[in-house]
């Protein structure tokens, strides 16, 4: 979402990483750049007006001007204040730490995604080995219970009985009354929302917070809409002091603004972020990790522990015997593609590793679609448990068999039979090279990359 931002930025730094002396007239027209470059991305003008104003306080003093590399630090200024902006250094974490069950209460806009983001919530939850309960309250939208309850079957999460004849205060109620006697530890509140913020709503949302009394009251945010979130989540902060924001469709092609905005507006931490539609896409909001990622520096933190979360220890060390011993085989390959999906698109894993990201982009589409991975997934399902393993043996007629099995054509097949080749050759050579030379590989290599 927030890509053009990063190359708009990206081309000032270049210009300031130039600059072998700076003045005062060289730093505010650095400045003018930055604060367009942050109202095109729909940032607050008040926030962007704040922003500028501290920068320039810092960049004017003796430290950057008589600096041997003024231009970065003023690189390194502006990066600091973009993390004190979206809230860098303070505890975002969810405060679960009072006798169970704990209630978080989920309020919003209907469309931002809060049935979704409960959902999700739930998941992670799960995740740190906790127990929680989703409670269907909001009894306006239709088949939004349906929905919760379809979601809790998918996750193996129980989702409390509630109708859409009931009041919601009273669902919350007998929610937190039944997770108490069925040992819940957490109970995640599903209130309704509408298209603006109405009276009527505001009411009830505040009947819910008196009558649960919840630890947490999380704000979703649908981070495409921009200034309007921003006001919108103003609205609710006035009546309920939320505790939090959790900022959906972080991953769309919107310009990003409301990212930047939202916490210096309410002064409330954005606490959560989701980062695509499947059910694993919330990841904990980090400021500087963030930040790292807009000015193309990449986010290794988050990568490794999504990596931890999804490789198994014993396989990744499997691999790396298969490897040294150029075993590495159609078969490892998918189970490793199979990996990699459960991490997020290739695209995102890509921006999270320093340098790649900008690389990659560089070369005109050189990363795969999700709908390559498929495809690819596809080819060799369709193959033999012995062609995976030695995909030599695939001759004319065992290439006709395994097109039309997976529904591609053999020309498909005998690319990705080439590119298979060509990457095994690489490996055996990258491996001698080092980290270092892993990365100007992956650099130089284009296509040829990816065994398609």
């Amino acid at each position: 979402m927030l890509e053009n931002l990063s190359d708009k930025l990206d081309v000032l730094f270049k210009k300031l990483r130039g600059q072998g002396v700076m003045s005062e007239e060289n730093i505010k027209e650095a400045l003018r750049e930055v604060r367009l470059v942050l109202l095109e991305a729909d940032v607050n003008f008040k926030v962007v007006k704040d922003f500028v104003e501290r920068v320039r306080v810092r960049a004017v003093g003796t430290q950057v001007l008589q600096s041997l590399t003024p231009g970065q630090q003023v690189i390194k200024i502006v990066q600091e204040e973009l993390v004190a902006l979206m809230g860098g250094g303070e505890d975002n974490s969810l405060d679960l730490a009072a006798k169970p069950p704990v209630p978080i209460m989920m309020v919003g806009l209907q469309g931002a995604g809060k049935t979704t983001s409960c959902g999700k919530l739930a998941r992670l939850l799960k995740g740190q080995r906790r127990r929680p309960l989703l409670v269907p309250a909001d009894v306006y939208r239709p088949a939004a219970i349906e929905q919760l309850k379809t979601l809790g079957r998918q996750l193996s999460v129980e989702v409390f009985d509630s109708r859409a004849d009931q009041d919601p205060v009273d669902i919350c109620r007998e929610a937190l009354r039944y997770a108490t006697l069925n040992g819940f530890d957490v109970v995640i509140l599903d209130t309704a929302g509408r298209h603006q913020i109405d009276e009527y709503l505001m009411n009830e949302l505040v009947r819910i917070k008196e009558a649960a009394e919840p630890r947490e009251i999380l704000f979703v945010a649908d981070a495409m809409t921009g200034q309007e979130a921003v006001n919108v989540a103003s609205g609710f902060n006035d009546r309920l002091d939320i505790t939090g924001v959790v900022l959906t469709k972080l991953d769309g092609d919107a310009k990003g603004g409301a990212a930047l905005s939202i916490r210096a507006v309410t002064g409330k931490p954005v606490k959560l972020v989701g980062v695509g539609e499947k059910l694993d896409a919330l990841e904990v909001f980090h400021a500087d990790r963030l930040v790292s990622r807009i000015l193309g520096m990449g986010d290794i933190l988050t990568l490794v522990e999504k990596a931890q979360a999804t490789f198994d220890s014993q396989e990744a060390e499997r691999l790396q015997q298969k490897l040294k011993k150029s075993q590495f085989d159609l078969e490892d390959f998918r189970n490793q593609l199979q990996q990699i999906k459960k991490m997020g698109s290739i695209e995102s894993i890509l921006g999270m590793i320093p340098g790649v990201g900008k690389a990659m982009k560089q070369l005109q589409g050189a990363q795969p679609s999700e709908r390559e991975l498929k495809r690819i997934e596809a080819i060799i399902g369709s193959m033999t448990p012995a062609e995976r393993a030695n995909h030599a043996i695939i001759n004319g007629s065992r290439r006709l068999r395994i097109a039309k099995g997976s529904g591609t054509t053999v020309q498909e097949v005998n690319q990705l039979l080439k590119r298979f080749t060509e990457a095994q050759k690489m490996m055996k050579q990258l491996q001698k090279l080092g980290p270092k030379g892993l990365m100007r590989g992956m650099k130089g290599m284009g296509k040829g990359m990816f065994p398609f």
